[in-house]
């Protein structure tokens, strides 16, 4: 049998140490000397197992005062068999539905699913996170971002978790500065389809809404632009509105804002259907007719597109099968300890009554 290198004596012992407690994140590393002299090997071995320590995040050295265990590193634990999501809301809109097919195939697989919602905020967020790591909650978390179109304050701890090796998977969005897998509608493809569902209905001039703290509505834009485009049709900057989180559920007190931006138009593409419900409502308070003054598509096909007064022509949002395939993707990480592909899904358009031909 071959003898393990010398050095590699000196990094068990370090991880020995760390994993039973008896050093600590933050605490100082005995020095090269004292190594040298408790293992018996020459200056140049314990070098080499301290670069390799290094090079683990088990230790950084701080100049001008020693060697450090790595307040990033911590001791490996047994499995909890828990799986964290947190998720920006979960008790309404398309959520319950997202979080029942992740819970089927969690559970599926002998995990038991742990909760926690954001309210998309990133203070919230940064809680969540924090206290999942610092107590080794869970083996794995699926992540629905929290405004993801904007700088993330919380990259730092992302990068703990990373660099903690414990598996984790996006849902809905993803966070650009953030290498992690996620599993996602295809958003520009929605914007994209709406947009030419109206411009194919004879629409010429199309107002667009969308979300502006969350990539998704970027992406939705993006798509929205690109129909116009290909269309030869002019997009109107008075036209678009940009709101934010808060506004989502509140558009009726920004009354003059959105009929502002939905002058002149016939076609008007929503963010989600919670948007539409609102603009519905406030077009049905100034007695504008959907559709036969202004058609509408919107995207997620929830339950309200269904209900809704004027019921809504919308893209559909995978839900369930989002979050089926989202579970199965981090299961797959924890047992293989590797990576996967990003995946989204391909939205299709189910016609209602809220578009008009002209």
């Amino acid at each position: 049998m071959t003898q393990q290198p010398k050095y590699k004596t000196i990094v068990d012992w370090v991880k020995a140490q760390v994993e039973g407690g008896r050093i600590k994140p933050g605490e100082k590393l005995n020095s090269e000397n004292e190594l040298a002299n408790l293992f018996q090997m020459s200056r140049q071995t314990v070098r080499h197992a301290i670069s390799e320590l290094e090079k683990e995040h088990i230790i950084e050295r701080r100049q001008g005062s020693g060697t450090y265990i790595s307040n990033v590193f911590h001791p490996k634990v047994e499995n909890t068999m828990n799986i964290a999501v947190i998720t920006t809301y979960v008790d309404d809109y398309i959520f319950p539905s997202i979080i029942k097919g992740m819970e089927e195939v969690i559970s599926e697989a002998g995990y038991t699913l742990q909760i926690a919602f954001t309210h998309n905020s990133v203070e919230k967020e940064y809680s969540v996170i924090k206290n999942i790591l610092d107590r080794n909650m869970a083996d794995g978390i699926i992540i629905e971002p929290t405004k993801s179109a904007i700088p993330n304050p919380n990259v730092a701890l992302y990068q703990e978790m990373m660099q903690r090796q414990i598996p984790a998977i996006f849902f809905n969005s993803y966070y650009s500065e953030i290498n992690l897998p996620y599993v996602s509608l295809n958003d520009k493809e929605a914007g994209y389809l709406a947009t030419k569902h109206l411009i194919e209905a004879g629409h010429e001039r199309i107002a667009g809404i969308f979300k502006s703290d969350d990539r998704q509505g970027h992406l939705r834009y993006a798509g929205y632009v690109k129909a116009l485009s290909e269309a030869g049709l002019r997009l109107y900057d008075e036209n678009v509105l940009w709101i934010d989180t808060q506004d989502v559920r509140n558009l009726s007190l920004e009354q003059r804002r959105v009929l502002k931006r939905l002058k002149d138009s016939t076609g008007c593409v929503c963010y989600n259907d919670l948007v539409a419900q609102e603009i519905v409502a406030i077009c049905s308070k100034q007695e504008i007719r959907i559709p036969e003054d202004l058609s509408m598509v919107s995207i997620d096909n929830s339950d309200i597109a269904k209900n809704c007064k004027v019921p809504l022509t919308s893209l559909s949002h995978p839900k369930i099968e989002l979050g089926k395939m989202a579970a199965n993707r981090l299961i797959q990480m924890i047992r293989n300890r590797t990576t996967v592909e990003s995946f989204e899904f391909t939205p299709e358009l189910t016609t209602r009554k809220s578009v008009i031909k002209r």
